[in-house]
Order: structure tokens, then C-alpha cells, then sequence
């Protein structure tokens, strides 16, 4: 193998992308993949998927329909992210959602029970999967928590969600350190997402956090970032 390959080999990495049929993991999945990545994209809707596939090509794109919330779903998509690349480098715990009823006494048990399943139970069920083979690659979790996750809300189930996930980062980075895996957790404000029925231009963009990912990732080996705050300018 020529020193060239050889280095793009090694700078190449295998990324596992949940919530990646729009928003946040959709620019991701495009950042990466223009950065010389390899991309196992997954998220409930295929169409949205098969089209990121077709857009990018299938050699830079595995896309596997799966509901992030269903365990043995997901750890079959990384199943088969290792069954095709032989390894797994990154895996990007992007799955989330919102309310659109706030407050607790207001609040409507049904949407926490979904809230819950997708920015908590999600979340942890990507870890369990990934950490075997991200341990044997030394590899990088990366996780989206939220600037709500870092200051406290009125009643918001929302943002007690994203404590747990923020919390759930700072702990699993030391729970990594122990074999030289790295850990992110991402906090954003506001980002022009579906959460929101209009964009705004001053919220930040699906593309501010996909530029995140590829800092942390790209990011000598010696150099873990714990944490990427992102907050709008103006």
C-alpha cells in the first residue's frame, strides 16, 4: 500500500449516525461523508435515508432503516456497520425529540413517555451497542444534549431530559478514558430543526453542529473534547 492510501486509510473512519434522515444528523451524514468518511446512516424513515444514498453513494453511505428506540433494532444496525466495514470508529447518539406541551402540571404524560424513550432510552441503548467495538477501535461516542441540559427549566420534561443526557456524557467520557476512548457531548442552543414550524436566523444550523462532530472527530488522538457549547451569535 503506497504511504498515500495508507494515510487515507488511517485518517478514514467508520461513523454510526442515528436521527439521521433529517436535521442535525442529516448535515452530518453530508459533512462527513465530504470529509472522506464512511457513514452507517439510521433512522426510522428509509425513503429520507435511501435518498442521502443516492445523493452520496452507496460506497460512502450504509443506509439501515431502524427505530433507535428498540434495542435489538439497533443492535443489529451496528451488526451490520461492522459486518461491512470490519470495525466501527464513531458512533453519533443524534436521536431526539421535543414537547409541544410545556410545564409539568400542563404537560401530557404521553409526549414524556416519547420524550423519554428517544433522548434518554435512545441514547443509551446506542452506547451499549457501539461501546464493544468502539473499546476495540479506541474509538468516539458523540452525543447531542442541549444548552437546556446546562440551566434549569420551569417544568420542562424537555430539559430534564437533556440533564440526564449532558450528565450521561460527562460520566461515560470517564468510563471510555479507562481504555483511551474519547466521548463528546454536544450542547447547542437553539438549532433550525423540525422541532420548529419556521426557521429563524437567529437560531443556529443543522450544519453549526455537523461542523462540531467533524471538530471533535478530527481532533488529534491525544486530545479528547469533552464538550463542544454551541450558542448562537446574534
Amino acid at each position: 500500500m503506497s504511504d498515500v492510501k495508507r494515510t487515507q486509510a488511517e485518517e478514514e473512519k467508520i461513523v454510526l449516525i442515528t436521527g439521521a434522515s433529517s436535521g442535525i444528523g442529516e448535515a452530518t451524514v453530508r459533512t462527513l461523508v465530504k470529509a472522506g468518511h464512511k457513514v452507517v446512516a439510521t433512522a426510522r424513515r428509509k425513503e429520507r435515508l435511501d435518498a442521502l444514498v443516492d445523493e452520496l453513494g452507496s460506497d460512502k453511505v450504509l443506509a439501515i432503516a431502524a427505530d433507535a428506540t428498540d434495542y435489538d433494532q439497533l443492535a443489529k444496525v451496528v451488526e451490520q456497520a461492522v459486518a461491512q466495514h470490519g470495525r466501527l470508529d464513531v458512533a453519533f447518539a443524534n436521536a431526539g425529540t421535543g414537547v409541544s406541551q410545556a410545564g409539568t402540571e400542563n404537560g401530557d404524560p404521553e409526549e414524556w413517555k416519547r420524550v423519554i424513550d428517544i433522548n434518554i432510552n435512545a441514547l443509551l441503548w446506542t452506547a451499549h451497542a457501539t461501546l464493544p467495538h468502539l473499546r476495540e477501535s479506541k474509538g468516539h461516542f458523540i452525543l447531542t444534549s442541549s444548552v437546556a441540559g446546562r440551566a434549569n427549566h420551569a417544568g420542562s420534561i424537555y430539559s430534564s431530559s437533556k440533564w440526564f443526557a449532558y450528565g450521561f456524557g460527562q460520566n461515560l467520557a470517564m468510563e471510555m478514558a479507562e481504555w483511551q476512548g474519547r466521548c463528546t457531548t454536544i450542547t447547542p442552543g437553539m438549532v433550525n430543526t423540525a422541532f420548529f414550524d419556521q426557521p429563524k436566523p437567529d437560531k443556529l444550523d443543522p450544519q453549526d453542529v455537523a461542523d462540531a462532530v467533524l471538530y471533535a472527530i478530527s481532533a488529534s488522538p491525544r486530545a479528547n473534547i469533552r464538550e463542544v457549547h454551541l450558542m448562537p451569535t446574534y
